[in-house]
């Protein structure tokens, strides 16, 4: 295997691995610019994992194992919003439950349902989303450098793949060049002002916590029965936390977040390429290295050195309407 070979092998592997990050990351986006502080994305993901495979096994249909997903990541997504919007409760402490709730939750769950270890049963056929082969990609695969990217990187992807890439704009268009956007902005800025514009800041935040879970779904959908053909126990393995360091680095831009999940992912396909491997002067690399590294750039970026990360103002503080 020559280099271009070892390049478009990793460039395809950050592809797939990206995909569920850009999903939670964007999901936390709209959260967080509504002044929602959202560290449960990591239960979101996981719990929509969990209900995605269970559906798709019981229908056969990986749409409505993704619908499965999807409503119950909203559901998760309700329960925070009632604890940290209507009640007022501590924002961290509500998403760093949801994520023990859905750990635990769904290894239970999966065992008493289908006693296969904490697993669910293996998917196949119309189950789970399938590769897509583009057209003309068997043709453009003996093309000279063009040809390769085109069959192995951009063919052969599912449809969450592409979905979760033009996301990315959709979120922009709606964050930055709609009425919803400029009020979720907004609210996460100063809630006071626009609760004086009788705008409820309540309702507000509740359907940006609706997008969240609405995103959330498809990235624990694309875990179980896009990426893989079952759910595993803790399938998700931090990439909630991986996504909020993304949106952090990316200083909650839609554009730069994708660009912070592919880096990321590229890091993760870098690891697992390196496994075993040795190079020159150094020797074997221990992965861990590599595996470490999207968290030493946020912790960079956190220093200063790539520019303040500044929240939204109001993130993280519940609204209490003055009298």
């Amino acid at each position: 295997m020559n280099y271009f070979d070892i390049f478009v092998s990793i460039l395809g592997s950050t592809i797939r691995l990206a995909i569920p990050l850009i999903f939670t990351a964007l999901a936390g986006l709209f959260s967080e610019r509504a002044g929602v502080f959202d560290i449960g994305l990591e239960g979101k993901m996981l719990a929509a994992a969990f209900a995605a495979a269970c559906f798709a096994y019981v229908s056969g249909n990986a749409w409505i194992g993704l619908v499965g997903g999807i409503g119950v990541s909203i559901a998760f997504s309700m329960i925070h919003g009632f604890a940290s919007i209507t009640n007022r409760g501590n924002q961290i402490v509500s998403g760093v439950a949801l994520n023990f709730v859905a750990a635990g939750l769904t290894v239970v769950l999966a065992q008493a349902w289908f006693n296969q270890g904490g697993r669910t049963p293996g998917l196949s056929g119309d189950a789970r989303f399938l590769p897509i082969i583009l057209p003309g990609a068997d043709f453009m695969r003996e093309v000279p450098i063009v040809g390769p990217l085109y069959a192995n990187v951009i063919s052969g992807n599912n449809i969450l793949t592409y979905l979760a890439f033009a996301a990315v704009p959709l979120s922009w268009w709606v964050l930055y060049r709609t009425r919803f956007g400029l009020r979720l902005r907004a609210v996460g800025e100063n809630p006071a002002a626009v609760d004086t514009a009788g705008i409820s800041v309540a309702w507000l935040r509740y359907r940006a916590l609706i997008v969240t879970g609405f995103l959330g779904g498809f990235a624990g959908a694309y875990l179980s029965i896009a990426q893989s053909a079952a759910f595993i126990n803790n399938m998700s393995a931090g990439k909630g936390y991986m996504a909020l360091a993304a949106l952090i680095f990316a200083k909650w831009k839609p554009v730069p977040v994708m660009f912070a999940c592919l880096l990321f992912g590229f890091l993760d396909a870098l690891a697992n390429f390196m496994q075993g491997k040795s190079m020159p002067l150094v020797g074997e690399v221990p992965v861990q290295i590599f595996q470490v590294m999207p968290y030493v750039l946020t912790c960079i970026l956190l220093a200063g050195f790539i520019g303040i990360a500044h929240p939204p103002k109001a993130g993280g503080v519940p609204y209490v309407k003055e009298r």
